[in-house]
Protein backbone atom coordinates (compact mmCIF):
# COMPACT_ATOMS: atom_id res chain seq x y z
CA UNK A 1 0.00 0.00 0.00
CA UNK A 2 1.34 3.51 -1.04
CA UNK A 3 0.80 6.44 1.42
CA UNK A 4 0.90 8.87 -1.01
CA UNK A 5 -0.86 7.41 -4.47
CA UNK A 6 -3.98 9.58 -4.57
CA UNK A 7 -2.51 12.64 -7.14
CA UNK A 8 -0.58 9.45 -9.25
CA UNK A 9 -2.42 8.02 -12.30
CA UNK A 10 0.39 6.03 -13.27
CA UNK A 11 1.58 2.98 -11.01
CA UNK A 12 5.00 3.18 -10.41
CA UNK A 13 7.99 1.26 -12.20
CA UNK A 14 8.73 -1.82 -10.74
CA UNK A 15 12.37 -0.94 -10.98
CA UNK A 16 11.79 1.94 -9.23
CA UNK A 17 9.71 0.64 -6.29
CA UNK A 18 12.90 -1.94 -5.94
CA UNK A 19 14.90 1.32 -5.83
CA UNK A 20 12.64 3.41 -3.42
CA UNK A 21 11.67 0.29 -0.77
CA UNK A 22 14.15 0.80 2.53
CA UNK A 23 11.81 -1.68 4.50
CA UNK A 24 14.92 -4.51 4.40
CA UNK A 25 16.88 -1.65 5.69
CA UNK A 26 14.77 -0.23 8.65
CA UNK A 27 12.86 -3.11 9.69
CA UNK A 28 15.42 -3.09 12.51
CA UNK A 29 13.69 0.33 13.74
CA UNK A 30 9.75 -1.31 13.87
CA UNK A 31 10.38 -1.31 17.74
CA UNK A 32 10.94 2.28 17.52
CA UNK A 33 8.20 2.91 14.92
CA UNK A 34 5.91 1.33 16.78
CA UNK A 35 6.63 2.81 19.99
CA UNK A 36 6.49 6.48 18.56
CA UNK A 37 3.09 5.55 16.86
CA UNK A 38 1.55 4.63 20.43
CA UNK A 39 2.91 7.78 21.83
CA UNK A 40 1.00 9.88 19.25
CA UNK A 41 -2.09 8.00 18.97
CA UNK A 42 -2.33 8.99 22.83
CA UNK A 43 -2.21 11.75 22.43
CA UNK A 44 -4.50 12.12 19.63
CA UNK A 45 -6.61 11.04 21.80
CA UNK A 46 -6.21 13.20 24.71
CA UNK A 47 -5.92 16.31 22.29
CA UNK A 48 -9.65 15.00 21.13
CA UNK A 49 -8.56 15.01 17.41
CA UNK A 50 -9.54 11.13 17.87
CA UNK A 51 -12.14 9.46 19.92
CA UNK A 52 -11.67 7.49 23.00
CA UNK A 53 -12.88 4.19 20.87
CA UNK A 54 -10.61 4.39 18.29
CA UNK A 55 -7.68 5.10 19.70
CA UNK A 56 -7.97 2.48 21.98
CA UNK A 57 -8.23 0.07 18.84
CA UNK A 58 -5.34 1.10 17.65
CA UNK A 59 -3.11 0.96 20.52
CA UNK A 60 -4.68 -2.57 20.63
CA UNK A 61 -3.92 -3.31 17.45
CA UNK A 62 -0.36 -1.99 17.21
CA UNK A 63 0.73 -3.72 20.92
CA UNK A 64 -0.52 -7.11 18.96
CA UNK A 65 1.52 -6.19 15.97
CA UNK A 66 4.49 -5.56 18.42
CA UNK A 67 3.76 -8.71 20.17
CA UNK A 68 3.56 -11.34 16.74
CA UNK A 69 6.55 -9.18 15.09
CA UNK A 70 8.82 -10.48 18.51
CA UNK A 71 7.81 -13.96 18.75
CA UNK A 72 8.37 -14.55 15.32
CA UNK A 73 4.60 -15.09 14.12
CA UNK A 74 4.60 -11.90 11.98
CA UNK A 75 7.25 -11.42 9.11
CA UNK A 76 7.75 -8.10 8.25
CA UNK A 77 7.71 -8.72 4.45
CA UNK A 78 5.94 -7.76 1.69
CA UNK A 79 6.05 -4.50 -1.37
CA UNK A 80 5.76 -2.05 1.52
CA UNK A 81 8.14 1.24 1.01
CA UNK A 82 9.68 1.13 4.51
CA UNK A 83 9.05 0.38 7.72
CA UNK A 84 6.41 2.84 8.49
CA UNK A 85 4.27 1.66 5.35
CA UNK A 86 4.33 -1.97 6.66
CA UNK A 87 3.07 -1.05 10.52
CA UNK A 88 0.39 1.19 8.64
CA UNK A 89 -0.86 -1.58 6.33
CA UNK A 90 -0.77 -4.65 9.07
CA UNK A 91 -2.62 -2.39 11.48
CA UNK A 92 -5.56 -0.89 8.59
CA UNK A 93 -6.11 -4.38 7.63
CA UNK A 94 -6.57 -5.65 10.79
CA UNK A 95 -8.40 -2.79 12.23
CA UNK A 96 -10.22 -1.15 9.54
CA UNK A 97 -11.05 2.29 9.01
CA UNK A 98 -9.54 3.27 12.21
CA UNK A 99 -6.49 2.42 11.83
CA UNK A 100 -6.27 4.55 8.60
CA UNK A 101 -6.45 7.78 10.87
CA UNK A 102 -3.25 6.85 12.72
CA UNK A 103 -1.44 9.01 10.79
CA UNK A 104 -3.40 12.50 11.29
CA UNK A 105 -0.97 15.28 12.33
CA UNK A 106 1.95 13.27 11.73
CA UNK A 107 4.00 12.82 8.37
CA UNK A 108 6.51 10.32 7.99
CA UNK A 109 9.14 13.22 7.95
CA UNK A 110 8.87 14.00 11.46
CA UNK A 111 7.88 9.79 11.95
CA UNK A 112 11.38 8.82 10.37
CA UNK A 113 13.37 11.44 12.48
CA UNK A 114 11.47 10.39 15.50
CA UNK A 115 12.05 6.33 14.84
CA UNK A 116 16.20 7.45 14.55
CA UNK A 117 16.23 9.47 17.65
CA UNK A 118 15.02 6.93 19.29
CA UNK A 119 16.63 4.07 18.01
CA UNK A 120 20.38 6.16 18.34
CA UNK A 121 19.62 7.01 22.01
CA UNK A 122 18.80 3.27 22.94
CA UNK A 123 22.10 1.86 20.72
CA UNK A 124 24.33 4.62 22.34
CA UNK A 125 23.35 2.81 25.67
CA UNK A 126 23.83 -0.64 24.46
CA UNK A 127 27.47 1.01 23.51
CA UNK A 128 28.50 2.48 26.41
CA UNK A 129 27.01 -0.31 28.55
CA UNK A 130 30.05 -2.21 26.47
CA UNK A 131 32.65 0.30 27.20
CA UNK A 132 31.47 -0.36 30.45
CA UNK A 133 32.08 -4.03 30.40
CA UNK A 134 35.03 -3.98 28.78
CA UNK A 135 36.81 -0.83 30.81
CA UNK A 136 35.58 -3.92 33.85
CA UNK A 137 38.01 -6.95 32.13
CA UNK A 138 40.27 -4.31 31.28
CA UNK A 139 40.77 -2.80 35.21
CA UNK A 140 40.68 -6.94 36.20
CA UNK A 141 43.41 -7.68 33.87
CA UNK A 142 45.33 -4.72 34.94
CA UNK A 143 45.04 -5.38 38.62
CA UNK A 144 46.40 -8.95 37.83
CA UNK A 145 49.61 -7.77 36.19
CA UNK A 146 50.05 -4.20 38.39
CA UNK A 147 53.64 -5.31 39.18
CA UNK A 148 54.35 -7.22 35.65
CA UNK A 149 56.88 -4.98 34.28
CA UNK A 150 57.40 -4.15 30.27
CA UNK A 151 59.01 -1.98 28.23
CA UNK A 152 57.50 1.07 27.42
CA UNK A 153 57.52 2.22 23.72
CA UNK A 154 57.63 5.20 21.47
CA UNK A 155 58.01 5.00 17.80
CA UNK A 156 57.93 1.73 18.49
CA UNK A 157 61.30 1.45 20.39
CA UNK A 158 61.96 0.34 24.07
CA UNK A 159 61.77 3.53 25.94
CA UNK A 160 61.37 3.14 29.85
CA UNK A 161 59.59 0.70 32.30
CA UNK A 162 56.18 0.92 32.84
CA UNK A 163 54.01 -1.99 34.27
CA UNK A 164 51.36 -4.26 32.23
CA UNK A 165 48.95 -3.13 34.12
CA UNK A 166 49.49 0.92 33.38
CA UNK A 167 49.86 0.00 29.83
CA UNK A 168 46.44 -1.37 30.07
CA UNK A 169 44.87 1.76 32.08
CA UNK A 170 45.57 3.44 29.51
CA UNK A 171 43.22 2.45 27.61
CA UNK A 172 40.63 2.10 30.47
CA UNK A 173 41.42 5.85 30.30
CA UNK A 174 40.63 6.37 26.30
CA UNK A 175 37.19 4.05 26.98
CA UNK A 176 36.21 6.49 29.31
CA UNK A 177 36.16 9.40 27.04
CA UNK A 178 34.78 7.58 24.27
CA UNK A 179 31.64 6.46 27.02
CA UNK A 180 31.53 10.60 28.13
CA UNK A 181 31.10 11.06 24.28
CA UNK A 182 28.64 8.96 23.46
CA UNK A 183 26.55 10.72 26.95
CA UNK A 184 27.15 14.03 25.30
CA UNK A 185 25.80 12.64 21.97
CA UNK A 186 22.52 11.31 23.94
CA UNK A 187 21.94 14.90 25.57
CA UNK A 188 22.29 16.65 22.30
CA UNK A 189 19.61 14.77 20.46
CA UNK A 190 17.29 13.97 23.03
CA UNK A 191 14.65 16.09 21.48
CA UNK A 192 11.54 14.93 20.31
CA UNK A 193 10.87 15.70 16.04
CA UNK A 194 7.50 14.25 16.49
CA UNK A 195 4.87 17.15 15.44
CA UNK A 196 6.73 18.74 13.21
CA UNK A 197 4.98 17.19 10.46
CA UNK A 198 6.21 17.14 6.88
CA UNK A 199 8.14 20.30 7.64
CA UNK A 200 5.76 23.26 8.84
CA UNK A 201 4.16 21.75 11.54
CA UNK A 202 0.42 21.14 11.33
CA UNK A 203 -3.50 23.02 11.97
CA UNK A 204 -4.60 20.26 14.11
CA UNK A 205 -4.54 21.60 18.02
CA UNK A 206 -1.80 18.93 19.23
CA UNK A 207 0.23 18.66 22.29
CA UNK A 208 4.00 17.66 21.26
CA UNK A 209 4.81 17.70 25.04
CA UNK A 210 3.01 14.87 25.68
CA UNK A 211 4.61 12.71 22.88
CA UNK A 212 8.08 14.28 24.39
CA UNK A 213 7.21 12.63 27.44
CA UNK A 214 5.91 9.35 26.85
CA UNK A 215 8.93 8.43 24.23
CA UNK A 216 11.45 10.25 26.77
CA UNK A 217 13.18 12.96 25.26
CA UNK A 218 13.81 16.17 27.17
CA UNK A 219 11.73 18.54 25.52
CA UNK A 220 10.24 19.02 21.19
CA UNK A 221 12.46 20.29 19.07
CA UNK A 222 12.31 24.38 18.38
CA UNK A 223 11.92 24.30 14.51
CA UNK A 224 10.08 22.19 12.62
CA UNK A 225 11.97 22.53 10.05
CA UNK A 226 15.56 21.58 11.70
CA UNK A 227 13.23 18.66 13.22
CA UNK A 228 12.42 16.51 10.18
CA UNK A 229 16.27 17.28 8.49
CA UNK A 230 18.25 17.14 11.66
CA UNK A 231 20.76 14.26 10.90
CA UNK A 232 23.46 15.52 13.38
CA UNK A 233 22.75 12.72 15.51
CA UNK A 234 23.65 10.18 13.33
CA UNK A 235 26.67 12.26 12.35
CA UNK A 236 27.67 12.55 15.93
CA UNK A 237 27.25 8.99 16.69
CA UNK A 238 28.96 8.02 14.22
CA UNK A 239 32.14 9.97 14.79
CA UNK A 240 32.06 8.58 18.46
CA UNK A 241 31.91 5.32 17.05
CA UNK A 242 35.54 6.11 14.87
CA UNK A 243 36.71 7.33 17.75
CA UNK A 244 35.85 4.50 19.67
CA UNK A 245 36.95 1.73 16.90
CA UNK A 246 40.65 4.10 17.07
CA UNK A 247 40.92 2.85 20.25
CA UNK A 248 40.16 -0.43 19.38
CA UNK A 249 42.23 -0.55 16.53
CA UNK A 250 45.20 0.41 18.49
CA UNK A 251 44.81 -2.03 21.22
CA UNK A 252 44.45 -4.70 18.35
CA UNK A 253 47.77 -3.70 16.72
CA UNK A 254 49.31 -3.95 20.57
CA UNK A 255 47.61 -7.61 20.94
CA UNK A 256 48.65 -8.43 17.44
CA UNK A 257 52.74 -7.43 18.09
CA UNK A 258 52.54 -8.75 21.85
CA UNK A 259 51.19 -12.51 20.80
CA UNK A 260 53.73 -12.72 17.53
CA UNK A 261 56.90 -15.04 18.45
CA UNK A 262 58.91 -11.88 17.97
CA UNK A 263 57.64 -10.24 21.14
CA UNK A 264 55.63 -13.22 23.02
CA UNK A 265 54.72 -11.20 25.67
CA UNK A 266 51.00 -12.45 25.47
CA UNK A 267 48.65 -15.39 24.79
CA UNK A 268 45.45 -15.01 23.11
CA UNK A 269 42.81 -17.75 24.19
CA UNK A 270 42.34 -19.97 21.33
CA UNK A 271 38.61 -19.09 21.52
CA UNK A 272 39.82 -15.59 19.32
CA UNK A 273 42.33 -17.33 17.05
CA UNK A 274 42.40 -19.39 13.86
CA UNK A 275 44.72 -21.61 12.63
CA UNK A 276 46.14 -21.87 8.68
CA UNK A 277 44.87 -24.24 6.05
CA UNK A 278 48.14 -25.49 5.10
CA UNK A 279 50.53 -24.50 7.77
CA UNK A 280 49.51 -26.31 11.05
CA UNK A 281 52.03 -24.64 13.61
CA UNK A 282 50.11 -20.98 12.81
CA UNK A 283 48.32 -19.30 15.54
CA UNK A 284 46.44 -15.67 13.99
CA UNK A 285 45.29 -13.17 16.07
CA UNK A 286 42.22 -12.98 13.64
CA UNK A 287 40.01 -11.08 16.17
CA UNK A 288 42.12 -8.74 16.68
CA UNK A 289 42.89 -8.44 13.05
CA UNK A 290 39.21 -8.17 12.17
CA UNK A 291 38.74 -5.60 14.63
CA UNK A 292 41.52 -3.17 13.13
CA UNK A 293 40.03 -4.39 9.46
CA UNK A 294 36.35 -3.30 10.68
CA UNK A 295 37.86 0.03 12.31
CA UNK A 296 37.81 1.45 8.05
CA UNK A 297 34.33 0.54 7.55
CA UNK A 298 33.23 2.67 10.59
CA UNK A 299 35.29 5.47 9.28
CA UNK A 300 33.01 5.22 5.93
CA UNK A 301 30.13 5.13 7.35
CA UNK A 302 30.93 8.81 8.54
CA UNK A 303 32.51 9.86 5.23
CA UNK A 304 29.56 8.51 3.39
CA UNK A 305 27.06 10.55 5.89
CA UNK A 306 29.02 13.64 5.75
CA UNK A 307 29.10 13.63 1.72
CA UNK A 308 25.26 12.74 1.71
CA UNK A 309 24.58 15.37 3.76
CA UNK A 310 26.60 18.05 2.81
CA UNK A 311 24.67 19.57 -0.13
CA UNK A 312 20.78 19.05 1.01
CA UNK A 313 18.97 22.37 0.85
CA UNK A 314 16.38 22.39 3.68
CA UNK A 315 14.03 20.85 5.03
CA UNK A 316 13.60 16.41 3.87
CA UNK A 317 15.08 15.00 0.49
CA UNK A 318 15.03 11.53 -0.06
CA UNK A 319 18.64 11.37 0.09
CA UNK A 320 18.53 11.19 3.54
CA UNK A 321 17.26 7.80 3.58
CA UNK A 322 20.72 6.93 2.79
CA UNK A 323 22.24 7.72 5.60
CA UNK A 324 20.15 5.09 7.75
CA UNK A 325 22.06 1.51 6.53
CA UNK A 326 25.28 2.92 7.57
CA UNK A 327 24.15 3.93 11.11
CA UNK A 328 22.71 0.60 11.20
CA UNK A 329 25.59 -1.21 10.05
CA UNK A 330 28.51 0.70 12.44
CA UNK A 331 25.57 0.18 15.49
CA UNK A 332 26.42 -3.72 14.75
CA UNK A 333 30.27 -3.93 13.69
CA UNK A 334 30.93 -1.41 17.42
CA UNK A 335 28.75 -3.42 19.50
CA UNK A 336 30.84 -6.40 17.76
CA UNK A 337 34.04 -5.23 18.27
CA UNK A 338 33.45 -4.28 21.92
CA UNK A 339 32.06 -7.33 22.85
CA UNK A 340 34.82 -9.67 21.25
CA UNK A 341 37.74 -7.37 22.54
CA UNK A 342 36.11 -7.66 26.27
CA UNK A 343 36.51 -11.28 26.19
CA UNK A 344 40.09 -11.39 24.66
CA UNK A 345 41.03 -9.03 27.37
CA UNK A 346 39.16 -11.18 29.69
CA UNK A 347 41.11 -14.68 28.49
CA UNK A 348 44.76 -13.07 27.69
CA UNK A 349 47.76 -14.53 29.21
CA UNK A 350 50.42 -12.66 30.14
CA UNK A 351 54.44 -13.79 29.58
CA UNK A 352 55.90 -11.45 31.92
CA UNK A 353 59.63 -13.32 31.86
CA UNK A 354 59.47 -12.54 27.82
CA UNK A 355 58.75 -8.84 28.99
CA UNK A 356 61.81 -8.92 31.65
CA UNK A 357 64.05 -10.10 28.89
CA UNK A 358 63.10 -7.01 26.74
CA UNK A 359 63.90 -4.89 29.40
CA UNK A 360 67.02 -6.09 29.95
CA UNK A 361 68.29 -5.88 26.15
CA UNK A 362 66.33 -2.28 26.07
CA UNK A 363 68.84 0.20 28.09
CA UNK A 364 65.70 0.94 29.34
CA UNK A 365 67.09 2.15 32.32
CA UNK A 366 69.10 5.36 31.15
CA UNK A 367 66.48 8.40 31.75
CA UNK A 368 67.05 6.91 35.61
CA UNK A 369 70.60 7.07 35.19
CA UNK A 370 70.51 10.50 33.60
CA UNK A 371 68.17 11.48 36.47
CA UNK A 372 70.48 10.17 38.91
CA UNK A 373 73.24 12.56 37.56
CA UNK A 374 70.90 15.32 37.64
CA UNK A 375 70.16 14.70 41.60
CA UNK A 376 74.07 14.84 41.71
CA UNK A 377 74.22 18.49 40.76
CA UNK A 378 74.95 17.00 36.91
CA UNK A 379 73.16 20.16 34.54
CA UNK A 380 70.84 17.50 32.50
CA UNK A 381 72.15 18.02 29.00
CA UNK A 382 75.58 17.23 30.57
CA UNK A 383 74.07 13.72 31.84
CA UNK A 384 72.15 13.20 28.79
CA UNK A 385 75.75 13.01 26.76
CA UNK A 386 77.15 10.78 29.68
CA UNK A 387 74.32 8.78 29.57
CA UNK A 388 74.67 8.15 25.81
CA UNK A 389 78.07 7.61 25.98
CA UNK A 390 77.18 4.73 28.29
CA UNK A 391 74.52 3.12 26.36
CA UNK A 392 77.25 3.36 23.07
CA UNK A 393 79.82 1.76 25.76
CA UNK A 394 77.43 -0.93 26.19
CA UNK A 395 76.24 -1.76 22.97
CA UNK A 396 80.11 -2.24 22.00
CA UNK A 397 80.53 -4.50 24.93
CA UNK A 398 77.13 -6.62 24.60
CA UNK A 399 76.12 -5.47 28.41
CA UNK A 400 73.28 -3.95 30.58
CA UNK A 401 73.65 -0.55 32.49
CA UNK A 402 73.36 -2.73 34.93
CA UNK A 403 75.49 -4.90 34.46
CA UNK A 404 78.85 -2.47 34.08
CA UNK A 405 81.10 -2.88 37.38
CA UNK A 406 81.39 0.41 39.03
CA UNK A 407 84.84 0.81 37.90
CA UNK A 408 83.68 0.94 34.08
CA UNK A 409 80.46 3.72 35.42
CA UNK A 410 82.68 5.70 37.00
CA UNK A 411 85.02 6.35 34.23
CA UNK A 412 82.09 8.45 32.40
CA UNK A 413 81.29 9.98 36.16
CA UNK A 414 83.19 10.95 38.96
CA UNK A 415 79.69 11.77 40.55
CA UNK A 416 78.73 8.13 40.11
CA UNK A 417 78.85 5.61 42.82
CA UNK A 418 77.73 2.40 44.80
CA UNK A 419 73.73 3.71 44.71
CA UNK A 420 73.90 3.74 41.17
CA UNK A 421 73.03 0.16 41.27
CA UNK A 422 69.94 0.65 43.39
CA UNK A 423 68.86 3.51 41.23
CA UNK A 424 68.80 1.78 38.02
CA UNK A 425 67.01 -0.94 39.51
CA UNK A 426 63.87 -1.89 37.42
CA UNK A 427 61.72 -2.88 40.02
CA UNK A 428 62.76 -0.35 42.55
CA UNK A 429 63.07 2.62 40.10
CA UNK A 430 59.20 2.37 39.80
CA UNK A 431 58.74 3.63 43.45
CA UNK A 432 60.47 6.91 42.75
CA UNK A 433 58.97 9.99 41.95
CA UNK A 434 55.42 10.32 40.12
CA UNK A 435 56.50 6.90 38.98
CA UNK A 436 54.81 5.36 42.03
CA UNK A 437 51.41 6.42 40.28
CA UNK A 438 52.18 3.17 37.72
CA UNK A 439 51.71 0.71 40.68
CA UNK A 440 49.29 2.68 43.08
Amino acid sequence: MKLWGGRFTKAEDKLMEQFNSSLTEDMVLVDEDIQGSIAHAEMLVHCKILTREDGEEIIRGLYSIWNEIRSGKLKIEGDHEDIHSFVEATLTARIGEAGKKLHTSRSRNDQVATDLKLYAKKQAKSVIDCLQALKNSLKEKALENNNVIMPGYTHLQRAQVVTFGYHLRAYIEMFSRDEQRLKHTIEILNENPLGSGALAGTTHDIDRDITTKKLRFHKPTANFMDGVSDRDFIIELLSDFSIIMMHLSRLSEELILWSSQEFSFIKIDDAYATGSSIMPQKKNPDAAELIRGKTGKIYGALISTLTTMKGLPLSYNKDMQEVKLPMFQAVDEVLLSLQIMDKMIATLQVNGDEMKKAIKAGFLNATEVADYLVKKGVPFRDAHGIVGAIVLYCEEKGNSIEDLTLEELTSFSEFITEDIYDYVNYSSLLNRGNKKEMIE
